[in-house]
């Protein structure tokens, strides 16, 4: 999830375009992502922490902080031109950018392989993320190896799909390097 306020996080954009008397630009009307505070966020890194070293001893566990509903961005800039008093598209425009290559319109918490579990700790879910084992992992990097040795780069992307199904890339220039 995303820290409000933090570095990078949205909010401080809106806020220093929301000074200079806009526009507040938005990737996409139906972009959601998922907010917990500065708080929540330290919380839950002590949690994890706390947990790690009691609780769960097995390595590779991931603990995700329950953030309730994604939230729709666009919703989030109107909501900060009003905060503002001032009125959406009327005193303060809202401009759509456009997504950027490998960017989703919807964040997920969990892959569908990584069912979570409730903790000890109310808000705090753990998931135990996808394992591949050693075999298949080599063999997998050996034929993106081979492919990339061809220089055939729709075959290079085609097996890195293969090793990793959740895999947007659409920019053509890094897999062209990774080809030569």
């Amino acid at each position: 999830g995303n820290v409000l306020g933090s570095t990078g996080s949205v909010v401080p954009l809106f806020e220093t375009q929301l000074r200079a008397g806009g526009p507040l630009t938005v990737t996409h009307p139906e972009m959601t992502r998922y907010f917990m505070t500065v708080r929540e966020a330290v919380e839950l890194v002590l949690q994890a922490s706390a947990f790690g070293t009691t609780t769960f001893k097995e390595d590779g566990k991931i603990f995700v902080l329950d953030m309730g509903e994604p939230v729709l961005i666009l919703d989030l800039a109107k909501q900060m031109i009003r905060l503002a008093g001032l009125k959406p598209n009327d005193d303060i425009k809202i401009e759509f950018t456009g997504l950027r290559p490998g960017e989703k319109l919807f964040e997920e918490m969990f892959h569908g392989k990584e069912a979570p579990t409730p903790t000890a700790c109310p808000g705090v879910l753990l998931a135990a993320p996808r394992a591949t084992g050693y075999d298949q992992l080599t063999n997998t990097l050996r034929e993106i190896e081979d492919v990339c040795a061809t220089g055939d780069v729709e075959e290079t992307r085609a097996a890195i799909i293969r090793a990793v199904p959740e895999f947007i890339g659409s920019d053509e220039n890094a897999v062209i390097a990774a080809t030569r």
